[in-house]
């Protein structure tokens, strides 16, 4: 079901060797150009024809009303309640400890910095609603935006024909539960466009908002959540007019485990992630042909009694998918490292000790009892994180991604005069006099 890569013996860099998904971001940023194009020319009506082209729904409005948002509440299982309320608890609390505080350093006499931590205003949350819906990604965006003390949050969910045009109910609820009141049933890249440019559309951005008998979403400062390739596309081509957590395309789950991991748990886990998207990748990197192989008996046993058969199917022997083989730990750790996984599991020996070395992952689950899905709903931790090997360079959502750091100088007239002359030698140094000339001006009598 799994392909196999064989490294062993190999001292080429793996990144090259490793399976990933041909998405090509770029490509379909052109593909979705017009519909963010024309939202932000149309606004409304824009997003309605999107709407209806790609979610087969007709929008009367652009915001749920509250009357909706309440009764999901009202109307949401009891378990699914309690498992929600205890989401929003642990995560709540990891994330609380993630708050920064000013700090104010003294550089010489007379002279400060001092770092503000200040909240954006206002940001966009987008929560997919595409194979699965995600009441626990509501949890995973709102609490840091909350607990960094964001004081505008916006939801954006796609549709549902089968809820009447309104988002799930279940990610209604989950708003509730938050305190969330600003929803609105749109998706795919005319939602990101929508936080983007807002939806009154770029004729009618001076003004006449009385002139239109539906609730109008103003743009955000920053859009954050997972979503699809045309979700990712839209994020990539709004950058720099909205502030992005990251391009998060489909999941993946890498595992690396020696011959002490139980097969039955890291298939398990394998197609817990599998199920997501055809898309998703499901890597196991091990030094145990044995364990391998009993992985791929257990794959076979497992996936005929999943419910999403042939979801995982696709996934599992898909390009984006392998069992990698090494010739040891060490060489496992170099190749898990260079996949910069999403999701990165440790089933070992000194399963810590070998995640405490880890380098590049969004999130790492060490021992045998830290299954990804664990992080996905309860552990506290966050699960929008990044994909594609961006686990390199980025970070999981978190408190900070809802903050800007503002550098506060304070300098009284000797502290300058101290430093003034190395200013005027730096100025002209680069051929910008003036800007030397801005500090003697202050010391010509």
């Amino acid at each position: 079901m799994l392909n196999r890569i064989d490294l062993r013996g190999s001292r080429r860099d793996p990144r090259g060797l490793l399976p990933r998904a041909q998405l090509d971001v770029s490509v379909a940023v052109e593909r979705i150009r017009p519909v963010v194009e024309a939202v932000h020319e149309h606004g409304f009506s824009a997003i309605r024809e999107a709407t209806e082209r790609f979610d087969g729904v007709t929008l009367e409005r652009l915001r749920v009303p509250a009357e909706a948002i309440a009764a999901a509440a009202e109307t949401l299982e009891p378990e699914v309640r309690a498992a929600l309320l205890e989401s929003i608890k642990r995560a709540r609390k990891v994330h609380a400890d993630q708050r920064r505080t000013d700090v104010t350093t003294q550089v010489v006499d007379g002279g400060t910095v001092t770092e503000r931590w200040v909240p954006v205003s206002r940001v966009g949350l987008y929560v997919p609603g595409g194979l699965a819906v995600y009441p626990s990604t509501v949890v995973m965006n709102v609490v840091p935006a909350q607990e960094a003390g964001v004081e505008g949050l916006v939801v954006a969910s796609p549709p549902q024909v089968s809820n009447n045009g309104l988002p799930d109910s279940r990610v209604l609820a989950a708003c509730a539960l938050l305190g969330v009141t600003e929803v609105y049933g749109v998706g795919g890249a005319q939602a990101i466009a929508m936080l983007g440019y807002g939806s009154r559309g770029a004729a009618a951005q001076s003004g006449s908002a009385g002139a239109v008998d539906f609730e109008h979403c103003e743009p955000v400062d920053v859009i954050t959540g997972p979503g699809n390739i045309w979700v990712t596309a839209a994020k990539r081509l709004l950058q720099g007019r909205v502030g992005i957590d990251a391009e998060a395309g489909p999941t993946e789950i890498a595992v690396l485990a020696d011959e002490t991991a139980d097969p039955r748990h890291v298939a398990a886990d394998l197609i817990s992630q599998a199920e997501h998207d055809p898309l998703a990748a499901s890597v196991l990197v091990t030094d145990s042909t044995a364990l391998a192989d009993a992985v791929e008996a257990e794959l076979a046993i497992q996936v005929t009694t999943t419910k999403h058969d042939e979801r995982v199917r696709t996934a599992l022997g898909g390009e984006q998918s392998a069992i990698v083989l090494v010739d040891d730990l060490e060489q496992g750790l170099a190749v898990v490292d260079a996949y910069a996984a999403e999701h990165l599991e440790i089933q070992t020996r000194d399963a810590r000790a070998w995640a405490m070395r880890v380098r590049n992952a969004g999130a790492i689950f060490v021992g045998a009892w830290s299954p990804v899905s664990l992080g996905d709903y309860a552990a506290g931790s966050n699960h929008v994180l990044p994909t594609a090997g961006c686990a390199r360079h980025s970070s999981g959502l978190s408190v900070q991604s809802f903050l800007k750091g503002i550098h506060v100088i304070e300098y009284d007239e000797a502290a300058l005069r101290d430093v003034a002359g190395h200013v005027v030698t730096l100025a002209n140094a680069e051929d910008l006099p003036a800007h030397g000339d801005a500090v003697k001006v202050r010391f010509d009598r």
